[in-house]
């Protein structure tokens, strides 16, 4: 049977917006990880045969394949091609999907996967209406399709409507929420402080840590903000941060690892995606998780560590509801409510802070999922070798 290994991953640290990473192209952040990457596992660039990048709001400075801009901007040979991938908020979890998948049907052998995303500079959907808008196109992505209107009529499709509908639907509470952010920030401060992120960053000039936790903060704080609807439970502080930031992955075939003399790390041992009701949004990751483990012959017992992405606090407390996961084993170095969250660059900066963590703590099986735009959800698991 055919394995994929994880060799290297790296990323840089996550810039708060406006922050140390804020002016810099998002091609330079995917080009920096990149050389990181390379310079780390010690592999020849030229044997890579295809560097899948994910990034959202492709427009601008993130427009012309940026997987492709980014390995060319590292310096890195011509002859490696690169392709970009969106998935929303997963999509370089779909990308390391995608290059093992390669590897896995013996298309290719060495494969790099990772994800760029400047928010300072392109804001979330902010650029790709700029754009539609010469064209006439001001309204969202599913106005005008009538199929989508038979089936889901006028009821609005947005992130914050679906975690707001999750709090309501599992009884999760404002207080619920910044109790768990609070926890989030809590567990990143610690991590930063003993240096468990320390293997796994590419510093960037000065930017040699993690801008976005809050060492300061408190539930007395998070009480004073106005909820983002009028009305509802959801504020900023129990939201992912709007971030900068990239990072990168090496996955190889066992013959790779042979022929080139790496050092595999982990072992994919299971992917999958799955889909879920697009209104609510934000719960893919449930059935996901259930599916994965069932496909896996798991359970959540098997599980040492999991990565959950904390796009809002309520999508990861309904997630613990319905798994009865062990909270001590979810997200143990915060998620990102306090480190951030760069669109296109999450998924693989949460599979690399997993992998690292299991090294740390000797963990065998990691587990990483994240809700995504359309109400869908990847699940991968991770073996430590």
């Amino acid at each position: 049977m055919a394995e994929v290994y994880i060799v290297e991953a790296v990323r840089t640290p996550v810039g708060k917006r406006g922050g140390g990473l804020s002016a810099v192209h998002p091609a330079d952040l995917g080009a920096h990880v990149l050389k990181a990457l390379m310079e780390r596992s010690g592999a020849d660039p030229a044997a890579v045969e295809d560097v899948v990048f994910g990034c959202l709001d492709t427009v601008g400075p993130q427009a012309g394949d940026i997987a492709r801009t980014s390995w060319l901007a590292a310096g890195l040979p011509e002859e490696v091609p690169g392709v970009t991938v969106d998935r929303q908020c997963g999509s370089s979890q779909q990308a390391a999907h995608f290059a093992a998948q390669a590897v896995l049907s013996g298309t290719s052998d060495l494969v790099v996967a990772g994800g760029t995303q400047n928010m300072s500079m392109i804001p979330i959907a902010f650029a790709s209406r700029k754009a539609a808008e010469p064209l006439g196109l001001t309204e969202g992505p599913y106005a005008g399709s009538e199929g989508w209107r038979a089936r889901y009529g006028d009821r609005p499709v947005n992130q914050f409507h679906g975690a707001e509908l999750i709090a309501h639907q599992w009884g999760i509470t404002r207080q619920d929420m910044e109790e768990f952010a609070l926890r989030s920030h809590q567990r990143a401060v610690r991590a930063a402080d003993e240096g468990r992120f320390d293997r796994e960053l590419a510093p960037y000039g000065e930017v040699t840590a993690d801008e976005g936790p809050r060492r300061d903060t408190s539930l007395e704080k998070m009480a004073e903000l106005k909820p983002v609807v009028d009305g509802g439970r959801l504020t900023a502080a129990v939201s992912s941060q709007v971030s900068d930031g990239a990072s990168a992955m090496l996955l190889a075939s066992e013959r790779a690892v042979q022929e080139h003399g790496l050092t595999p790390r982990a072992r994919v041992h299971h992917l999958s995606v799955r889909g879920e009701d697009p209104i609510r949004m934000l719960t893919a990751p449930i059935p996901a998780t259930a599916y994965a483990l069932k496909k896996a012959g798991m359970t959540l017992d098997d599980i040492d560590l999991v990565e959950i992405n904390e796009a809002f606090a309520s999508v990861v407390l309904a997630w613990l509801k319905e798994t009865g996961a062990d909270p001590a084993k979810v997200n143990v170095n915060g998620g990102a409510i306090a480190l951030g969250h760069p669109l296109g660059a999450t998924g693989t900066r949460l599979m690399t802070t997993l992998l690292h963590e299991l090294e740390r703590t000797g963990g065998r099986f990691g587990l990483q999922t994240m809700c995504e735009g359309g109400g869908q959800a990847n699940v991968t698991i991770l073996e430590r070798l």
